[in-house]
């Protein structure tokens, strides 16, 4: 069969010159990632590896005792983060930075109210570039529009920095090889902040997973199902004055281009790039009902091409011959639904609707749960009685550690606060992330690769092996953590370093007011 090409060769170049060159218009993503077909399979092209450039799995870094820290982007997700990172000891917030100077304002009076020393406010286009090239941040913390993701992480890692980017972290998959390659390069961390991988029951479903629970996992399911009619309106206009940047992103792209919430636990729980992979995938779509009547009604005209379709599914097979189904729906009304379902040889797990366990007989007694309540092993859900037991037993060591903290602070129930404080220990302590750029290149490519694949009569694509080689290395998911000596060490250095920190916020915030009473 003849090569599909879905882009002109010298429109591609002109792009990547554009992103080299960090120049102001090259803010939007762009689905145009080489791939030819093959006996019915779609391929995509696989950058090599450069010479001398290794990868990052189980990367550790210099530790930093202290973790100073830049938030580029501050609407509502970037105002909350703020917030929560007020809570942590051990960091300091040295950079506010969104397009609109007001917002960034804003955070820094959410750092005087809580009793902080002000941070430096930068604004505009390129504000964030004069953020990243500051010495003294560490790390960026990117919270902007999806498409200022990429530019801004690009930038910030060129410049030394860690980077945690807001989900989904890449758009299209140039961004993705881009931010393998910068990481492999520059040896920084690239974090994808992925919260739904530190809830509760999925944290707690992962722990029985790794010690056999459920036997074999042959079948998960993930999803985002959140209608957002209420929201559309209030995404930030700047760049698309009349829909606002996410309804416009739908408009012009195809494909489950928000798959991380679902994907990630999942994954996570699959060992992917740690002793299994994504292999292929299939996608399909409905046409676009809802989307189309939101953006004509926006434009005040009649949207003929409205790509993303209301519904999109997107199923993968593993190297291993595991099968995971993951959904994307933002536009029509429905119960907020991450489905988050697993199926193995021994047990079952199921988040949405009802939240419960399913065990064989087997099962529950290496697990140590005697039966209570009337119910048939491996055929009802356990009672919440034995739920109870099952979960106090295989407690997620996280839970353990950051949960009364983390309900207090909150942050969609406290998982953010975790996702936090998970960030902050492992850059502290000198140890791998949670999350590295393998997993946000393998959570974010579904949103091309399932376009590809459903402009092609919904042809299967086989998934790039991102670690170009070395996805079996690793066996098995796990948190990295310090000795207890170590831990406890550092708990007492940030708490000094918060309390000296809070001890000069009063005399610099009067020389931050006067400085700016001059203006």
């Amino acid at each position: 069969m003849k090569q599909k090409m879905p882009f002109k060769r010298n429109h591609f170049l002109k792009l990547l010159l554009c992103a080299a060159l960090f120049l102001p218009q090259y803010v939007c993503a762009q689905f145009d990632w080489p791939y030819h077909i093959k006996d019915g399979i779609v391929k995509t092209k696989v950058p090599e590896r450069a010479a001398g450039q290794q990868h990052v799995l189980n990367l550790k870094c210099e530790k930093l005792p202290v973790v100073r820290v830049a938030f580029i982007g501050l609407g509502m997700r970037g105002q909350l983060s703020v917030e929560r990172w007020l809570h942590q000891e051990g960091v300091q917030i040295v950079a506010l930075c969104d397009h609109e100077q007001s917002r960034a304002d804003q955070a820094n009076e959410r750092l005087r109210k809580a009793g902080f020393p002000p941070a430096a406010v930068y604004s505009g286009a390129e504000g964030y570039k004069e953020a990243c090239k500051r010495n003294d941040v560490d790390l960026v913390f990117i919270a902007t529009d999806w498409d200022h993701h990429f530019p801004t992480a690009q930038f910030a890692m060129n410049n030394g920095k860690h980077v945690a980017i807001e989900v989904p972290s890449a758009m299209n998959m140039r961004e993705i090889w881009a931010l393998i390659n910068l990481s492999e390069t520059t040896r920084k961390h690239c974090m994808m902040l992925e919260n739904c991988c530190y809830d509760f029951f999925e944290m707690n479903t992962l722990s029985m997973a790794q010690k056999g629970l459920f036997g074999e996992i042959v079948y998960a399911m993930g999803a985002y199902r959140h209608d957002l009619t209420p929201y559309w309106d209030e995404y930030w206009k700047g760049g698309a004055p009349k829909l606002g940047w996410r309804l416009d992103y739908n408009m012009k792209y195809r494909g489950d281009v928000y798959p991380t919430h679902g994907l990630g636990p999942v994954a996570q729980l699959l060992n992917l790039h740690r002793g299994d992979r994504m292999k292929t995938l299939i996608a399909m779509d409905t046409k676009s009902f809802n989307g189309r009547k939101l953006a004509s009604k926006g434009l005040g005209q009649d949207v003929k091409d409205f790509r993303n379709g209301d519904q999109t599914a997107t199923l993968i097979r593993t190297e291993k011959g595991k099968v995971l189904e993951i959904h994307h729906n933002t536009m029509n009304p429905q119960p907020y639904n991450r489905m988050y379902q697993i199926t193995g040889t021994e047990g079952f797990a199921n988040k949405y609707p009802i939240e419960g366990y399913c065990l064989t007989k087997p099962a529950m007694q290496r697990a140590g749960v005697n039966r209570t309540g009337n119910y048939e092993e491996g055929e009802d859900y356990m009672s919440k009685t034995d739920m109870a037991t099952l979960v106090n037993k295989y407690r997620n060591p996280l839970i353990t550690k950051y949960e009364k903290r983390a309900k207090e602070v909150g942050g969609h129930g406290g998982m953010d606060y975790i996702m936090d404080s998970r960030l902050i220990y492992c850059l502290q302590h000198g140890l791998p992330l949670d999350i590295d750029v393998y997993d946000l290149a393998e959570w974010c490519c579904l949103a091309e690769l399932g376009s590809i694949a459903m402009d092609n009569g919904n042809l299967p694509v086989e998934v790039p092996d991102f670690t170009r080689g070395h996805w079996n290395e690793v066996q098995g998911f796990g948190y990295a953590f310090a000795s207890p000596e170590e831990e406890k060490a550092q708990d007492e250095a940030n708490h000094a370093f918060t309390m000296k920190l809070k001890t000069t916020a009063e005399k610099l915030w009067k020389k931050y007011d006067k400085a700016h009473a001059k203006r």
